[in-house]
């Protein structure tokens, strides 16, 4: 072994800074964590060539003191604990102190600040870690850091960085974090000379969801607010029917610090089982406020980690936090008639449901306000023109206005008789004793009064003009009763095996008389359970092809040889697709790929992909979760060779296009996949891995009957 150096200040400090910068977005990451602990209410973020050759944050916080100026580029300097039982309790985001003592000794940086209390600023510049000027400096309360050229000394770490793009949406992916986290600070982040955030500032978490990730993505949200075991669940959880293709909308906070905690993941996920869709990931954005006893943040030196003390009180909270909200989150609703009649539509409560189901309470009866009298009859508001009409049978000139007069009055009168009949015996014949003429019974007046209108011929006539409806609502009547008729007899009759046999013997015949000349004939005798194509092959064997297998094989193949030049649909209505910052940078890298699987795909910006069309296998509703499984595979994928990742997505277009098992299939469908499993040799196993058809020959059925 060789002797042993210790090494010298400034490679000691290279060294270190590693730990801390490894890129632009760690600079940022760390300044802006030190302007909020600052008590900042804004925040400027300003890069250009993604960070690597400059970069601005300005705040309006508390400063820094002239005579702390130096100490804060000293190593394991801050100002955030003094003893060792801090660290059993932090309560700021940054507290380690090598943050500007390690950017310094990587960039070239300038510092502009003036605290509250003094009356003239300080202008400090470092460069390598090494001090270039200290001067007064006029500047308005809070501070200004401008870092240069970040990696220029060290050229090992400078040429694993990644193109501007990729590090400008590394960067734009930490503040979109800190804006959600802390939405009472209002964040603009300026991007080559381009505004491309700005929230608002106003403590309202929804307006930064909304500046971060738009409007359509905000729509999809339900609030959280849950309090268990002293800890305290906010924030916005997705509703399960939309769901994502991946994990990487889901945002999670500890007392306002961006983390990764398995625990919080599982607990959000089981809360959301039952709820969404298999293979489909709940979005968030849930800050969790904990004491600082209960967790520890100084796990990792990217501050992302952490670990509590007890995880059961944790899962607890976030788990019972999100169902809760799923379910007064429910969108379906109940009517409600209030006071004056009209009828308010308000979110069905399930708990107020299920107590109602299982109490059994009576539904009290509503009292209907009276009715008012008729002012305006149907004619008035058909507001149908008056002219005159000649009619076949009568040779006279009839006014429409007195023909409705009669019309209204046997409605009129007609509906008097039967809102008697819902009275008791004896008041309806006194009533109609006391108006009757000549003792007339009410069956006999209301027969008399329908011959009346029957007879008169102007009169019906003029009806069946003035009341277009009428023919309409027999004409669907007579349907409905020729439904019910055809549902009887369709219960009561049975068919005879020969008279199936009859009604479909030219479809059969037809079916079996389906042949592959080229390798083997085949009959089609059915489908079973909805999955599983069954057909006999002139060997004496009968085979049982998965539909879905076979046609999600198929498919592939057939994307294989095309490579992006088979059928391709151009949306009418193109489709935007809103993704983590990380996977819109490996999208924005990686457009060939959609181009080559049919896809056009383009930047939308601001973290948004814009898709104008698809293959023509794909459904329009499988088109956005297919972009959001492609870029994260890639995301997750980055070293893998074209041909790989081209593979992969292959397999997800094939199996998201082909027929599904349990779908309704005609029978020329399948026959078509039968005769395309039968004369291609490669469709043996779907993209898989699983098998294609399973034989069994007569010997093995015979067996199973003990035939053999």
């Amino acid at each position: 072994m060789g002797r042993i150096n210790v090494l010298d200040k400034h490679t000691a400090e290279l060294i270190a800074a590693g730990e801390v910068v490894e890129r632009p977005s760690s600079v940022v990451k760390e300044l802006l964590e030190n302007s909020i602990d600052a008590g900042a209410t804004q925040i400027t973020v300003e890069i250009m060539h993604g960070g690597i050759d400059y970069l601005r944050i300005t705040d309006n916080g508390c400063g820094i003191l002239k005579e702390d100026v130096r100490n804060a580029f000293k190593r394991n300097a801050t100002s955030k604990i003094s003893v060792d039982s801090d660290l059993e309790k932090i309560g700021t985001l940054g507290f380690r102190g090598e943050a500007l003592a390690s950017i310094s000794s990587v960039s070239k940086v300038q510092l502009i600040t003036k605290a509250k209390e003094e009356n003239i600023g300080s202008a400090y510049e470092i460069d390598g870690g090494e001090e270039i000027s200290f001067d007064d400096a006029g500047c308005p309360d809070g501070t200004t850091l401008i870092m240069r050229n970040l990696f220029y000394n060290v050229p090992a770490r400078y040429k694993f960085l990644k193109k501007d793009v990729a590090e400008g949406n590394a960067v734009a992916s930490v503040i979109d974090k800190i804006a959600l986290s802390h939405p009472e600070i209002a964040i603009t982040f300026i991007r080559d000379n381009k505004r491309v955030l700005k929230t608002a500032g106003d403590g309202k978490l929804m307006s930064s969801i909304y500046a971060v990730y738009g409007r359509d993505f905000a729509s999809t949200l339900i609030p959280v607010d849950y309090e268990l075991n002293g800890m305290k669940l906010t924030g916005y959880i997705s509703r399960p029917t939309n769901g994502r293709a991946n994990r990487n909308m889901q945002n999670t906070f500890i007392n306002g610090r961006f983390v990764k905690s398995r625990t919080i993941s599982v607990a959000l996920e089981e809360a959301c089982k039952g709820s969404i869709m298999i293979g489909k990931f709940p979005s968030c954005v849930l800050n969790l406020q904990i004491s600082p006893e209960a967790v520890d943040v100084n796990v990792h030196p990217a501050k992302i980690e952490v670990r509590f003390i007890n995880e059961r009180p944790v899962f607890d909270t976030v788990y019972h936090g999100v169902k809760s909200a799923l379910l007064r989150g429910d969108s379906r609703k109940e009517a409600v008639l209030n006071h004056n009649n009209t009828v308010n539509i308000k979110p069905l409560n399930p708990f107020n449901l299920a107590n109602k189901v299982i109490n059994k309470e009576p539904t009290k009866s509503v009292q209907k306000a009276p009715e008012k009298p008729r002012e305006k009859s149907i004619f008035d508001e058909l507001d149908l023109p008056t002219k005159t009409v000649k009619y076949n049978k009568v040779n006279k000139v009839s006014d429409s206005s007195s023909v409705q007069k009669k019309y209204m009055e046997f409605l009129e009168n007609n509906k008097k008789l039967s809102e008697n009949n819902q009275t008791t015996n004896n008041s309806l014949c006194d009533n109609i004793d006391n108006n009757a003429e000549n003792n007339v019974s009410t069956e006999s007046k209301i027969e008399t009064k329908i011959n009346e209108v029957k007879e008169d011929t102007s009169l019906k006539q003029e009806v069946q003009k003035v009341n277009p409806f009428e023919e309409l609502e027999l004409e669907k009547i007579t349907k409905d009763e020729n439904i019910i008729t055809e549902e009887k007899k369709s219960d009561v009759d049975v068919v005879l095996p020969t008279e199936r046999q009859t009604n479909s013997s030219s479809e059969n015949i037809e079916i079996k008389t389906l042949i592959d000349e080229d390798k083997q004939s085949f009959r089609f005798i059915g489908e079973a359970m909805n999955t599983y194509i069954i057909v006999e092959t002139d060997n004496n064997k009968l085979v049982l092809i998965d539909k879905h297998a076979a046609h999600e094989r198929i498919i592939f193949e057939k994307l294989k040889r095309e490579k992006g030049t088979g059928s391709v649909q151009l949306l009418l209505i193109p489709i935007t697709v809103t993704l983590e910052k990380n996977e819109y940078t490996v999208a924005i890298e990686h457009l060939y790929m959609f181009k080559n699987v049919g896809f056009d795909v383009e930047d939308f910006g601001n973290g948004t992909l814009i898709v104008r069309s698809a293959p023509s296998y794909l459904r329009n509703d499988d088109i956005e979760d297919t972009i959001i499984e492609i870029c994260g595979y890639i995301a997750e994928n980055r070293k893998n060779v074209m041909s790989e990742h081209m593979e992969w997505i292959y397999h997800n277009i094939s199996c998201r296009s082909a027929i599904k098992a349990g779908d309704s299939s005609t029978a020329k469908e399948l026959i078509d996949i039968a005769k395309t499993v039968f004369s291609d040799d490669s469709i043996r196993y779907c993209p898989h891995g699983r098998p294609v058809c399973i034989e069994l020959s007569k010997y093995e059925i015979e067996k199973q009957f003990g035939r053999a």
